[in-house]
């Protein structure tokens, strides 16, 4: 092998290690492993959570994600809470 080999890979080993390095710090991965959807399950489930899908019109969910930023709060938290306050029941007062 030649001198101008031996070298080029050198480089290339190096350019490798500081690519496989790279990704972790870059993706944001270096801040803790995410859980995995078992994992994340089983704490909505300690937290008396349930998974409940509905079908919206894009217009209102387009709301509903606006005013969750307003608010600054997350999208689950916003329904949750408009749906209490809509499914309390209302007390009249008769005259």
């Amino acid at each position: 092998m030649k001198i101008t080999d031996l070298e080029k890979n050198k480089g290339n080993r190096i350019v490798s290690r500081m690519q496989q390095a790279m990704p972790a710090a870059r993706l944001g991965q270096a801040a803790g492993v995410p859980l995995d959807r078992r994992e994340r399950r089983q704490q909505d489930q300690a937290l008396g959570l349930v998974p409940f899908a509905v079908k919206l019109h894009s217009d209102l969910a387009n709301r509903l994600r606006e005013q969750a930023q307003h608010d600054g709060v997350p999208l689950n938290e916003l329904v949750d809470r408009l749906l209490r306050q809509g499914l309390e029941p209302t007390t009249t007062t008769q005259a």
